[in-house]
């Protein structure tokens, strides 16, 4: 059985050749994501909008061009949102992410099983 060591940070880990395949497909995917409009939804009710630019093993998310909209009582009216450019949301505090449709109409075969 063929094993690769990858090294991404101070200790090395060994794959099998599978869990290899299997993280190149999820990182295909993660990239076919980049620049495209997310909503991602928080822990405390807020909701942010932007361009997905990064994100790392703990989940944490980078949005660019961010809008904050504010929980609302009423679903239909969410208010002005507050531009908040460059944003981090942490990990622990999504609840959601959403890419929006009209985003993903430009990631070609996203989805589609190869």
């Amino acid at each position: 059985m063929d094993t690769m060591i990858e090294e991404n940070g101070p200790s090395a880990h060994v794959c099998t050749q599978r869990e290899v395949s299997s993280s190149s497909q999820a990182r295909q995917k993660l990239e076919g994501l980049l620049n495209k409009n997310m909503r991602i939804r928080m822990t405390d009710g807020r909701t942010l909008v932007g361009l997905f630019l990064c994100t790392d093993r703990d989940c944490n998310v980078i949005l660019g061009s961010a809008q904050e909209f504010l929980k609302s009582s009423d679903t239909f009216s969410q208010g002005e949102p507050r531009v908040l450019g460059l944003a981090m949301i942490p990990g622990h505090h999504v609840v959601s992410i959403e890419v929006e449709a009209d985003s993903l109409e430009d990631a070609d075969g996203f989805g589609a099983n190869h």
